[in-house]
């Protein structure tokens, strides 16, 4: 859906911003964060426990953390946006444009995540900003927007599931990052690009050519060769977590994959590029549920 037709079906939604994006995110020409993928959920909140705070949100730090009026900071749950220190990449700034332009001077009611807070003592939470009687699921509109990632940790099934979906409908759309080549889904077969990401998130997509188990470790392998090319990597104590959400790992081979997480590499050349996999909804079969 283009511009137009996107601000029409949300303007009866009185009080909600609208906000056009930054120019280096320009693929319609007014965006809301409010897109299709977030109209076509259910009714109810996905992701998130019970509330354990609410404030007013007086400063936006970054794409995904926020101050409140009280001096309290806040980390938003299972989402990722681009670091703003990635040079040449334009997504922090639209996502910080994002987020303020959703919650920027409004109060939020938190919700909890699998960590009440991070190692900056941070609160880690699901917010929704207030307004008029009305709830809007932030993160929920970041990723609908493009302006955010599904991140590699997510509170549940039906969070990642709701998440995953608003993703999957925003990539279709080209809105945000994926309409910047800097951040489309990397290839599975050019390792080198993937080194270029070390210590960054990505997504990345491609043939699963052998899934082998080696001491306490899985191995599901993006190269003929084992020993060599991308992996993912899954511990074998938690094998059972990714079966139990529908992921048989060892079904993965001859199938096309899409994984998410962190870039960090397998040898001491540094020269194999993984990903470590902790959760079910780090991986995806490309194309399908």
């Amino acid at each position: 859906m283009k511009g137009g037709a996107l601000v029409s079906r949300v303007t009866a939604m009185r009080g909600w911003r609208i906000v056009a994006l930054p120019a280096a995110f320009a693929v319609v020409s007014a965006a809301v964060l409010l897109c299709p993928a977030s109209l076509a959920q259910p009714a109810g909140r996905p992701c998130g426990g019970a509330e354990i705070a609410r404030g007013t949100v007086e400063h936006v730090i970054d794409g995904r953390t926020v101050m409140l009026a009280d001096g309290r900071e806040v980390r938003l749950a299972g989402v990722e946006v681009p670091p703003q220190d990635a040079a040449g990449m334009p997504g922090a700034a639209a996502a910080k444009s994002a987020l303020q332009a959703l919650a920027g001077g409004d109060e939020v009611a938190l919700r909890g995540a699998e960590i009440a807070t991070d190692r900056y003592g941070r609160i880690v939470a699901y917010a929704y900003t207030l307004r008029d009687g009305d709830e809007l699921f932030v993160q929920g509109e970041l990723v609908a927007a493009g302006s955010a990632w599904v991140g590699n940790r997510v509170g549940s099934r039906a969070c990642a599931i709701a998440l995953l979906n608003r993703e999957a409908e925003a990539r279709k759309a080209k809105y945000g990052l994926w309409a910047d080549p800097a951040y489309q889904v990397l290839d599975t077969a050019a390792p080198a690009a993937l080194l270029a990401r070390r210590g960054r998130f990505v997504l990345a997509e491609g043939l699963v050519f052998s899934v082998r188990t080696s001491g306490a470790t899985v191995y599901v392998n993006f190269a003929r060769r084992w020993s060599e090319g991308f992996a993912v990597t899954v511990e074998k104590r938690r094998e059972r977590i990714f079966a139990a959400a529908g992921v048989e790992l060892s079904s993965l081979a001859g199938r096309r994959v899409r994984a998410r997480g962190f870039v960090e590499t397998r040898d001491r050349a540094e020269s194999r590029p993984s990903i470590d996999l902790e959760r079910p909804e780090q991986i995806e079969i490309a194309g399908g549920d």
